[in-house]
């Protein structure tokens, strides 16, 4: 795969999200999330979404001005963010920089959003605040959408609803993103448009089957994604998946039961300073102690010792920032789509 400049791909994006509507902090703040997402090697959630975000944009259905944000703050540590479909990683940055205002204060600050437009990739807001000794943790769904059904149930009731945490360590932090069902949407809609069949089956079918193969979510009856667990033990993603439910669109006052349409999320953020707490080198003492146990574990597989969650990312981030992000042909794709309507046509490597 041709390899990019993860600089100018920041500069290319701020560029086409200014150019259909977004106000300078919004698309600069957008372009390089998506970006780290993209380093961090989330390919799905990087700048891959720019398109479909740009022609939200052109369309109405997000919004780029963030004079647009309503904050109400019903607490020194609590407050409530409408986002009225602001790009969400415009929503998502000011929430963890007002919940990290708050942790300095108090040793926490947590922030509800309700109405935002999709908010990328997870992990890719983390790195920032592990580095200055703070907890991150972010959850989100989006109440639009459903794709997962309940445990013992056949019938798509939520989203994938991931959560994200950073865990500061001296020498290895832990960048963790997971969501509470086997697979994500971008996995289903990645793997049926390359044709494939998914690496274990992660899916029912409208029938009740578990099945790899991504056109049954799309036949009628419609199939679903199974709850993390999957048949054997998916009571316990079930339940997770509630718990995200319950800490997002019900928390802000505003999900499913409101019938919103259109690509959207609630989130909940949340900062934490463990100098307010037991303190922040008896934490680093204790994340670095459970790390080198980790580490030091006798693998199962020689040649597969184990991996903290996010040591392959930063790995993958070390190395994109030095030689340039390899995308996908499908990103590619995308971006030549989005650069093919804008002034940039003909002055960039996407055309």
């Amino acid at each position: 795969m041709t390899r990019y400049d993860a600089a100018s791909l920041r500069s290319t994006l701020t560029t086409l999200f200014a150019e259909n509507g977004a106000s300078p902090e919004v698309a600069e703040t957008t372009a390089r999330i998506l970006v780290e997402g993209d380093l961090l090697g989330h390919h799905t959630h990087g700048v891959k979404l720019a398109n479909g975000y740009l022609k939200d944009l052109k369309a109405g259905h997000a919004c780029g001005d963030h004079e647009r944000l309503e904050i109400h703050q019903n607490s020194p540590v609590a407050a409530l963010f409408d986002g009225h479909y602001l790009l969400g990683p415009y929503l998502v940055q000011r929430a963890l920089d007002h919940s990290r205002e708050a942790a300095g204060a108090f040793g926490i600050g947590m922030v509800s959003l309700k109405r935002s437009h999709h908010i990328a990739c997870l992990a890719a807001y983390l790195q920032p605040l592990v580095e200055a000794n703070l907890i991150p943790l972010i959850l989100t769904s989006d109440p639009a959408v459903a794709s997962v059904a309940p445990f013992g149930g056949l019938d798509r009731v939520y989203t994938p609803n991931p959560l994200a945490i950073g865990i500061p360590g001296r020498e290895q932090p832990l960048l963790i993103d997971v969501s509470m069902s086997t697979i994500t949407n971008g996995t289903v809609g990645k793997t049926r448009t390359a044709g494939e069949k998914l690496d274990h089956p992660a899916r029912l079918t409208g029938h009740g089957e578990v099945s790899d193969d991504p056109e049954d979510y799309f036949a009628e009856p419609p199939g679903s994604i199974l709850p993390l667990g999957e048949l054997a033990f998916g009571h316990k993603g079930f339940a997770l998946g509630l718990m995200v439910e319950a800490l997002t669109s019900a928390l802000s006052g505003f999900g499913r039961k409101d019938s919103p349409e259109g690509w959207g999320a609630s989130v909940m953020v949340m900062v934490i300073d463990p100098a307010r707490f037991g303190g922040t080198e008896s934490f680093l003492d204790e994340t670095d102690h459970v790390a080198k146990r980790c580490l030091s574990s006798r693998p199962r597989d020689p040649e597969k010792p184990v991996r903290l969650p996010g040591q392959s990312g930063l790995a993958r981030r070390r190395d994109y920032l030095e030689n340039g992000i390899p995308l996908p042909t499908d990103v590619v794709d995308a971006m030549r789509e989005a650069v093919a309507d804008s002034s940039l046509a003909g002055t960039t490597p996407f055309g």
